[in-house]
């Protein structure tokens, strides 16, 4: 059937469709009254009266306990009902159907009843206030704020995406303060190193193992983590659980030594999304803190740029990590110690950004909050133009000129199960001299934010293909929905306990 000749198409199904010249705009925009207000009102009218329940149910041939629920607002009453009930009280159908409480106290306790028939207020297991005329006004009102302020709470907690992105913003411009240099962590983790003496260079998982115990804590590898966590510190039995270490040592050690870090550093419950993201940077950052010692990476930079000679993949081979944490310490160390300001991204093939920082000036896409994750990078940048060449086992080196400066960047091309990501570090032009790779050919321009550069098709293209293609897009749900609920973002606490439970020593 054509959509303009179908009876339904202009009206969702089950509604009773108007002409629209019949209903009047401020009418159409006027919100319906709900059961609770209706229950209220028509309570204040009766009362007002002088007539009890049992008189006006009575009257309309109703029972008195019927007319309570609907006076309670825990049932709804009919049209007919309603106007039965008007006339009975001598009251225009109109003056029942306000929606405005008829009294303070009258909003106080619909405020209150709509609080306690949430389900967040059922999750607590506390029993309901009933709510009547014995109920002291100051009682009331004080209950109304108390549940209020806890639902307000409990929305600052629930992290949406805006929130979450602004929480990455903020956290950005603290990082970017300090050149990422987080000084505090990098003494905790040098006495830690010389408390178990460590004779320096690459951590093993000995050492690992020997600072754990060191703290009072074991290492303990199981095969049943629970799927929503990574690890899990049972703080009653001193044991931290860890996976089997199936993706390699230096995955099993970063993982260990972030748990530890929690304990070290003192981190408390997270009091909202941003506290838990600046404890995940802290954790991360006193892990790479102790797999690349301060003291061992900083002499061997020091070294390569007196060479002119700095490469990402040198720091990767020395301390046997991955290249995104030989990259990330990389970051925190140029500019403290080489004055050597640098740009470091992680994007997907597609070019979203999922994780970035930047002291050197580049200037990366942004939103309205001035978040960057989750902007596409231009297709001229090397951290994207890696996925086009032939050989993605191999570092690709770039120049690349944007419209805040030139940049060399080399990247390299991360194989993960959730697909290909291009791991990027990038220095000014005027920084590339001690940097090896310096002497690449390759070289871009960049317009973006002119969407000409690589937003817009080509002209050809376009004209040719503009109105004749409908693409099916891959919904991003994951950018819609709430951050998962919970005081650690996503983790099932009944999955943590049980998992607990069935581990903990006997005895």
């Amino acid at each position: 059937m054509n959509r303009a000749s179908s009876p339904t198409a202009s009206a969702p199904v089950g509604r009773l469709t108007t002409p629209r010249a019949t209903v009047p705009v401020e009418e159409s925009r006027k919100p319906a009254p709900d059961a609770l207000t209706i229950g209220r009102r028509l309570r204040h009218v009766r009362q007002e009266s002088g007539q009890t329940l049992g008189d006006v149910a009575q009257t309309v041939g109703m029972s008195a306990s019927a007319l309570s629920l609907i006076e309670n607002g825990k049932r709804e009453p009919r049209l007919s009902v309603l106007t039965a009930l008007a006339e009975a009280l001598g009251t225009p159908l109109a003056e029942l159907l306000a929606t405005a409480p008829p009294t303070r106290r009258a909003a106080l306790e619909i405020r209150l009843e709509r609080a306690q028939r949430a389900d967040s207020y059922h999750q607590l297991g506390l029993p309901a206030v009933k709510i009547g005329p014995r109920l002291p006004m100051e009682a009331l009102e004080a209950l109304v704020g108390m549940h209020e302020a806890m639902a307000s709470v409990q929305a600052e907690r629930a992290a949406t995406p805006e929130h979450a992105r602004m929480a990455n913003a903020e956290l950005r411009m603290r990082m970017r303060a300090v050149d990422n240099y987080f000084g505090e962590i990098e003494g905790m983790a040098a006495e830690l190193l010389t408390a178990i003496k460590h004779p320096g260079g690459p951590i093993s998982r000995a050492a690992v193992d020997r600072l754990a115990g060191h703290l009072g804590y074991s290492l303990v590898h199981t095969s049943d983590m629970p799927g929503s966590t990574r690890t899990v510190t049972d703080m009653t039995h001193k044991r931290v659980y860890l996976p089997q270490p199936e993706a390699g040592q230096h995955d099993s050690r970063s993982l260990a030594l972030q748990a530890i870090g929690h304990l070290v550093l003192g981190h408390r419950v997270p009091a909202d999304y941003a506290e838990f993201l600046s404890q995940r940077v802290e954790i991360n950052y006193f892990a790479a803190a102790l797999l690349m010692p301060e003291q061992d990476v900083v002499p061997r930079l020091q070294d390569a740029k007196q060479a002119k000679d700095i490469a990402i993949e040198d720091l990767r081979d020395a301390f046997a990590v991955s290249y995104e944490t030989a990259a990330h310490r990389f970051t925190n160390l140029a500019t403290r110690h080489l004055d050597i300001p640098v740009h470091f991204m992680r994007i997907s093939r597609e070019g979203v950004i999922y994780k970035a920082y930047e002291n050197d000036g580049v200037s990366f896409p942004r939103d309205a909050t001035g978040a960057i994750e989750g902007q596409r990078v231009c297709r001229q940048w090397t951290a994207r133009r890696v996925f086009e060449q032939p050989d993605l086992s191999q570092a690709f080196q770039a120049y690349t000129d944007t419209r805040s400066g030139t940049y060399w960047c080399t990247a390299v091309v991360d194989r993960t199960s959730d697909g290909l990501f291009s791991v990027n570090v990038g220095v000014p032009y005027q920084s590339v001299k001690w940097m090896r790779g310096r002497e690449t050919t390759h070289r871009s321009q960049s317009r973006c934010p002119d969407p000409s550069c690589c937003h817009q098709p080509p002209a050809e293209l376009a004209e040719r293909w503009t109105g004749h293609a409908w693409p099916s897009a891959r919904a991003h749900s994951h950018l819609l929905a709430a951050m998962p609920p919970g005081v650690f973002p996503g983790v099932d606490d009944t999955e943590v306990y049980t998992f607990l439970e069935r581990h903990a020593p006997t005895g």
